[in-house]
């Protein structure tokens, strides 16, 4: 046993590694894998209206190409449109530190220190800065595009060959039983295709809430802010609130209060209360039964791991390998604390039994 688990550790280590430094195939690889995923109804629907099956997958893939090249179109037509219009950021911002350094001032008695001057000419020096970050941030971007132009092609072959990937799997567990086999395929192309559809319904109605607020707020751009802020949810926990922090610079530099970029962030942190408790899991429910702790981890992990990209994938790929350790006996203690725990676990009459059952030898007992 020692042995056996062991060489699960330095197997689970080699694949790590591995995966590590073949990124930059294995990323657009998983990417595709998703959305074949989510593109199949697609297929089946063209097949069964007698289009040939390469046909079927060609046109599955440019109707997909079509609509993800339009969302891209948005957002970088808006960011051209913005950056277009001289804002003058640089000295509004300058005016705003001026304005806090004479609210405190006045209100505070205080006098000019060597602090304000520092923190002013930090902040300048921040915001001659955001042009070379800015370029940093496009050139890593080109190299991430590099790397997802043969997307669309993985995705023809993944739609393609669907049923030929199907038939490995049968042949690589030869001694499972094929409805289990089965089961499993089935489990996880439904995991994957509900979580997906369903962050697609999420961000579709929190960029709708999202916008209202802005528009109500009269910031300019409404859709553009609120439409991004929700294309971040891809990012769980924290995407929405990373998007809600453009528009309330945005508002602190072009509005005439403040009070306009303290009501963007009051507006988003009350969508993402809302999407939280009520809107993901009416709609996404515990269709992936991850629990918050180990979303947390694999957020962590897919990040050290993969990135920015790593982060999207996380979730996903952590419910698909749930999956996988539920249908192995070996590894399905895992697949057990990644979930989400049964009520059993939690309510409060069974708090007694576990006390019980975990009793603290006496040794140990009313030490101080």
């Amino acid at each position: 046993m020692k042995q056996s688990t062991a060489a699960k550790l330095v197997s689970v280590t080699i694949i790590i590694g591995a995966m590590y430094l073949l990124q930059g195939v294995l990323v657009p690889l998983l990417f595709a894998s998703l959305i074949s995923v989510i593109l199949c109804p697609l297929t089946v629907f063209l097949e069964k209206k007698k289009v040939p099956s390469i046909l079927a997958a060609a046109l599955t893939v440019l109707i997909a190409f079509i609509v993800i090249s339009g969302i891209v179109w948005f957002i970088v037509n808006q960011v051209i449109i913005i950056g277009s219009i001289d804002y003058q950021f640089q000295e509004k911002y300058t005016e705003i530190i001026s304005a806090l350094e004479n609210f405190f001032m006045t209100r505070f008695n205080l006098q000019p220190t060597d602090v304000w001057e520092w923190i002013k000419e930090q902040s300048q020096d921040l915001i001659n800065s955001v042009t070379g970050y800015v370029s940093v941030l496009f050139s890593s971007a080109g190299n991430t595009v590099a790397n997802f132009v043969l997307m669309p092609l993985y995705i023809f072959f993944m739609l393609y060959y669907r049923d030929f990937f199907v038939a490995f799997f049968y042949r690589a567990f030869p001694n499972t039983p094929e409805d289990k086999v089965s089961n499993t395929l089935n489990r996880i192309y439904y995991v994957i295709q509900s979580y997906i559809l369903g962050l697609v319904t999420v961000m579709g109605i929190v960029a709708v809430l999202n916008t209202i607020g802005l528009w109500v707020m009269n910031i300019q751009y409404a859709w553009f802010f609120g439409v991004l802020a929700a294309l971040l949810l891809l990012i769980p926990y924290i995407g929405i609130a990373i998007g809600s922090i453009l528009p309330a610079v945005f508002a602190l530099v072009t509005m005439d209060s403040g009070w306009y970029a303290v009501g963007v962030l009051v507006w988003f942190q009350v969508v993402q209360f809302f999407e939280g408790n009520f809107i993901t899991p009416n709609i996404v429910g515990g269709k992936v039964s991850v629990n918050p702790m180990f979303a947390i981890i694999s957020l962590l992990l897919g990040s050290m791991l993969f990135g920015l990209p790593g982060l999207i994938l996380a979730m996903p790929m952590m419910a698909v390998l749930k999956v996988a350790m539920d249908a192995s006996p070996e590894w399905s203690a895992f697949g057990f604390v990644i979930g989400e725990p049964e009520k059993q676990y939690l309510h409060k009459k069974s708090k007694n039994r576990r006390k019980r059952k975990w009793r603290i030898p006496s040794q140990y007992r009313n030490r101080k």
